[in-house]
């Protein structure tokens, strides 16, 4: 049982000694040992994202500051992988380097994890897989992951083709699925989490409303920006390509929504110039956020200001507390 919340149960809770039910989601570029670190204190889960340490030593030193900063709370890695495979791809290099630095659980998304479980259940590594969609929880589930994360069509960087809302995923998991599972698109607020429980999910997936924590990195320019921001201030791209992508409205966005709607035979190397990660990056740097594809959810209404990570998750609490007891209220 939580500390705080009357949960009872729960997997996350029970599995990892959180505070709240909550996954902090791997944000690329975004997601080092500062922030994930600040998550394991604050008592959610975070994850560092691999391909934000494309260097193995890197990855490894970023690991091992993590752990030193989490005062024994546990953490875990994010590793995208590529929808395909692609010569000199070194997912599995990156799997032994976890399982070497003893790495509690990993986030999976972008392609089938099942060549990686062996050597992962084998070291005792939970696997929670990332999927846009209840049929892919479903393979997920049978090839024998530890739980799922779906998210949403409200969900901040890849909400799937389908475009399911997270409040019909909950329901969809809760008929369909025998694992625990945790609902992710759209969620900002505490009220939120005892809804996704009340639906049967194990807990939420948060990404956006983080990025204006204290210990994310970025310009604080980039994070004015989505506190200034409302919720209906982000657009779908690259649906040309079936890889589509919720972003913060900026001139990037604008420029690749005139190219799907009047140019034919689109392909990543089309979008890659407007697209790039690099592009990305240079605004969380800078703080310009008129250029590049700024992953962002429609939880951007909910982001009032910058504040610790710490004060967030202690407002999601209160929030939470809040919902339970007018649930209980005569």
């Amino acid at each position: 049982m939580s500390a705080g919340l009357p949960i009872k149960d729960n997997y996350l809770l029970d599995t990892f000694g959180l505070k709240l039910p909550v996954i902090a989601g791997g944000l690329m570029w975004l997601s080092n040992a500062d922030y994930v670190s600040a998550c394991a204190r604050s008592g959610v889960l975070g994850f560092i994202t691999a391909a934000s340490f494309p260097d193995e030593d890197e990855l490894r030193h970023e690991i091992r500051k993590c752990r030193e900063q989490s005062n024994g709370a546990p953490f875990g890695v994010n590793v995208s992988m590529l929808p395909k495979l692609v010569p000199g791809e070194k997912t599995q290099d990156v799997f032994n380097l976890i399982i070497d630095e003893g790495v509690r659980v990993v986030e999976t998304s972008g392609r089938n994890p099942e060549a990686y479980l062996p050597s992962l259940k084998e070291a005792g590594v939970k696997v929670i897989h990332k999927v846009p969609a209840i049929k892919y929880a479903l393979k997920a589930q049978q090839i024998g992951v530890d739980a799922v994360s779906i998210v949403g069509a409200e969900c901040g960087g890849h909400p799937g083709e389908e475009m399911i809302g997270s409040f019909v995923n909950s329901i969809l998991a809760l008929k369909r699925l025998d694992i625990p599972y945790f609902i992710g698109g759209g969620i900002g607020h505490g009220a939120q989490i005892i809804a996704a429980l009340a639906m049967g999910a194990s807990g939420v997936v948060i990404g956006t409303r983080f990025l204006v924590a204290d210990e994310i990195w970025a310009h604080p320019d980039y994070k004015k920006a989505l506190i200034a921001a409302q919720e209906g201030d982000t657009a779908l791209v690259m649906k040309s390509i079936r890889n589509t992508v919720r972003a913060l409205k900026n001139k990037t966005t604008d420029q690749v929504q005139e190219i799907e709607a009047h140019q034919k035979d689109i392909t990543i190397e089309t979008l890659l110039p407007y697209v790039a990660g690099k592009i990305g990056k240079n605004a969380y740097e800078t703080g310009d956020v008129s250029h590049g594809l700024l992953s962002a959810g429609q939880t951007l209404g909910m982001m009032e200001a910058q504040m610790p990570l710490a004060h967030i998750i202690n407002d999601l609490e209160q929030e939470a507390h809040l919902a339970f007891n007018r649930l209980n209220a005569s």
